[in-house]
């Protein structure tokens, strides 16, 4: 292009090569849709390390990650209050990381890879299935067809954690583009710093790789990858103590992940976006698992296949309609083949009334026919203001040992009781607002959401003190959760964003309707995120308040029927240049920890042994350093 500029009697001109218009993306918008949600994108994922998915979510309200045990490192999130087995895990629309992967999922997508998180929350789109009852998390992976270069981002923390990540585009011309996707992670040493002769969390050493292809043509797009996954998590005693005779109490988890999918858009109608769709994905999971004396393994495999077609019969008309197909076969329950079809009409009146209804129809192997029927409402009266209203229906086949493999590292006897499909139903209302002050917009959301169990998967610790029993529902079982939260622009660069939620959750055990155990009553976060006016500094700081909850019913006095409200502390420092970025930073800088993350650590052979009542962080203070370094013509 050329620059032209009048200096007094003359014009000189010179010619330029290219000019970069750069602006402050958002971190985090909501969904425009019928469904109650939000995006985050990179701008959000950038404001922590993030090394992994479960590590994602640091400054979000909505979701909690926390760990399910202190001896095996995995991670679950809690959406609207409850487990994250009741929220549908999706890569890209597709269906993934179902029974046997789901305890160590959040692990399993590295940060650097990620372009962008959709968390849907309460009964989503009929069109992904039947599983999502208090919500989906979708994951858009970096793209094939993004700018050709490639970007390297190594991390290290004072955990004695490293972890490598490298993704490289190549167009191999105007249509056929490929991606390869690569990530190391290692532990390198062990930390006991509660001095219980226990590892603080374990030692995780993991290989991940994905290789992507995109082609683009006219009427017909094609894309498609593999994928590998390759861990060992090593964790227990670290030494004997006085009280513990004979050899050391051990966890040993191995797993082996070969995945692949599969896209085919035929693209009938431009003009009303008709098109066909094929697509699917398989999964073969094989975990070799080691508690103490105990041992579990499990071969998983899952494939998934969708034939979908839709259509706008005008602006205001959407129909999408299609057929289903669900595989799934662990060695030890047995196969379940799922058949379903759905239809799904979406009315939009100028955005002011967007009215989303579908119905789905399956057929399972294991649990017959059953019937999904699931309705949003968007309205929006002013630009100021916008309102939303969802209810819905969902099912979900339960895993007892596959999905709760960390129960096992308990000194209690487990007991498995034959499991009925679990179903409920979502409701849920929200209200936004976007209020002008001072030039700026205030943003603020209201969110009230209910969840209602006919059946359900039980856990219940409270009965018998000596067992953990996996039973079903025998009387009521609910949750409801209220948010508010708000963001502001103070000034230029500076982002506020604060939130509070409240959380009432109960299942009944035993015949008592009692608060589930381990779920704090509630949570306040503040976030401050500041950008310098030309971008080469970023100064990120989040505050969370975790509050108290019940403990299951107390043995022996080991443990106190209740545990307490903490605080935890996170801040980073980015320096941003042309092409890389450095960034510093700590997580739990308060120092907070769970005092006793393991009940009885000096008798782990014990029935009063366990280790799965966290509620609370296992580590405490942890910096890092990292550095993300771009080579090519990627951003």
């Amino acid at each position: 292009m050329t620059l032209q500029a009048q200096d007094d009697d003359s014009i000189k001109s010179q010619r330029l090569d290219g000019v970069t218009v750069s602006a402050r993306r958002k971190g985090t918008v909501r969904m425009g849709g019928a469904e109650n949600g939000v995006i985050i994108g990179l701008e959000e994922l950038f404001r922590a390390a993030c090394c992994n998915l479960g590590e994602s979510f640091t400054t979000n309200p909505s979701v909690d990650v926390n760990y399910s045990d202190a001896t095996t490192g995995a991670k679950q999130i809690k959406l609207l209050g409850l487990s994250g087995i009741y929220v549908q895990m999706l890569t890209e629309n597709l269906p993934n990381f179902r029974g046997a992967a789901s305890p160590y999922a959040l692990d399993y997508v590295p940060g650097p890879w990620m372009q962008s998180i959709q968390v849907s929350k309460g009964a989503s789109s009929v069109r992904n299935g039947y599983e999502s009852i208090t919500g989906q998390i979708d994951i858009e992976y970096l793209k094939p067809d993004a700018d050709e270069g490639v970007t390297v981002n190594l991390y290290g923390n004072t955990l004695s954690r490293l972890e490598a990540n490298a993704d490289a585009n190549v167009h191999l011309d105007q249509r056929l583009s490929t991606e390869l996707l690569l990530h190391y992670q290692d532990d390198l040493t062990e930390h006991d710093a509660n001095d219980d002769g226990f590892m603080d969390q374990p030692n995780v050493r993991q290989w991940n790789l994905q290789n992507r292809w995109k082609w683009r043509g006219d009427s017909y797009l094609f894309h498609g990858g593999i994928g590998l996954i390759k861990e060992r998590r090593d964790g227990g005693q670290t030494s004997h103590t006085s009280h513990v005779p004979g050899h050391l109490y051990q966890t040993a988890i191995e797993t082996s992940r070969y995945e692949g999918y599969m896209k085919h858009a035929f693209i009938l109608n431009q003009d009303h976006g008709t098109n066909i769709a094929l697509m699917g994905n398989v999964a073969l999971h094989q975990t070799d698992a080691t508690f103490g004396h105990k041992h579990y393994d499990v071969d998983e495999k899952n494939a998934y296949l969708q034939l979908l077609f839709e259509t706008d019969f005008t602006k205001q008309h959407n129909l999408s309609t299609g057929l289903s197909y669900n595989y799934d076969h662990l060695t030890d329950e047995g196969t379940e083949n799922t058949v379903g079809a759905y239809a799904q009409y979406t009315y939009n009146l100028n955005d002011m009334l967007v009215a989303m209804a579908g119905l789905r129809a399956d057929h399972s192997s294991l649990h017959g026919n059953f019937v999904t029927p699931r309705l949003h409402l968007k309205l929006t009266p002013h630009e100021v203001v916008s309102l939303r209203l969802s209810a819905g229906k969902g099912y979900r086949t339960p895993h007892a040992l596959a999905e709760n493999t960390y129960l096992l590292a308990s000194g209690r006897e487990m007991v498995i009781d034959n499991l009925k499909q679990e179903e409920a139903w979502n409701y849920g209302a929200s209200a936004s607002f976007y209020i002008p002050i001072a030039r700026k917009t205030l943003r603020l959301n209201l969110e009230y959401a209910r969840t209602d169990f006919s059946q359900q998967t039980v856990i219940d610790y409270d009965s018998n003190p000596t067992q953990i029993r996996i039973t079903n529902l025998d009387g009521q079982s609910y949750s409801n959760t209220f948010q508010i939260d708000a963001s502001y622009p103070l000034f230029e660069g500076l982002d506020l964003s604060a939130a509070w939620r409240w959380n009432d959750v109960k299942t009944t055990y035993g015949g008592r309707l009692m608060e589930k155990p381990l779920t704090s009553r509630y949570k306040g976060l503040v976030t401050a995120s500041y950008k310098t006016p030309l971008g080469l500094w970023q100064f990120d700081v989040t505050l969370q308040l975790n509050g108290g909850g019940r403990m299951p019913t107390p043995v022996d006095g080991l443990w106190s029927d209740t545990f307490p409200a903490y605080e935890q502390l996170s801040a980073q420092v980015t320096r941003w240049f042309r092409h890389f970025s450095i960034y510093i930073g700590g997580e739990n800088l308060t120092g907070y920890r769970q005092r006793h993350t393991i009940i009885n650590a000096a008798d782990p052979w014990s029935s009063t042994f366990d280790p799965t009542l966290i509620w609370g962080p296992v580590h405490g203070a942890m910096a890092y350093i990292g550095i993300r370094l771009n080579f090519g013509n990627k951003l």
